[in-house]
């Protein structure tokens, strides 16, 4: 098994930093020749922020691509310059005016969808969250902050409430990471 050998590349869309659609024409190890779309996203972050009494901060948006609104855990892109652990702090924050006294952890980083794009997701999760602020919204966001008891997210899942596989992914690593460090 060898990687592809890029034989030319140029890009078709420049919506920079958010997003950048590059074609490859590539050839295999076979001698093949193909032509490979990828989506060119900057990283991103995600985050199960808990409350004290196990409740779960989550932030309800319209999304085109599928023409409905959707509920999420809190997250974002990662800024030129900026770590995975500031991305989230500041998105948590700007989302929905959460905050921790306690670090995030993190939970794991993950390929969206390593066969046609280029970043990675950073999944967090953040304990004894408290509202200490408003939203600061950039002005193509129009959020709703929703509180759910942490359990009942898991409902919201497998009924189809939640369809987000970031949220998903995240309440199932956060309830791991729960169970193996409760005391």
């Amino acid at each position: 098994m060898q990687k592809w050998k890029v034989l030319s590349s140029d890009y078709l869309v420049e919506n920079y930093p958010y997003h950048l659609i590059r074609h490859d024409r590539c050839q295999l190890s076979n001698g093949v020749e193909i032509d490979s779309y990828i989506e060119e996203y900057p990283n991103w972050v995600n985050a199960v922020v808990l409350t004290p009494a196990m409740e779960m901060v989550l932030v309800v948006q319209y999304r085109h691509g599928v023409k409905d609104f959707v509920i999420e855990t809190p997250g974002g892109m990662v800024d030129a310059g900026e770590t995975s652990l500031a991305a989230i702090t500041r998105e948590v924050a700007e989302e929905t005016g959460y905050r921790s006294t306690e670090p995030p952890i993190l939970l794991g980083e993950f390929y969206p969808n390593p066969a046609a794009s280029s970043n990675r997701v950073s999944t967090y999760l953040f304990l004894n969250a408290r509202q200490e602020g408003d939203q600061h919204l950039d002005q193509n966001e129009d959020i709703e902050i929703r509180i759910v008891p942490f359990e009942a997210f898991g409902q919201m899942i497998r009924t189809g409430q939640a369809p987000q596989i970031f949220a998903a992914m995240g309440y199932h690593l956060a309830k791991d990471y729960l169970a193996r460090h409760s005391s």
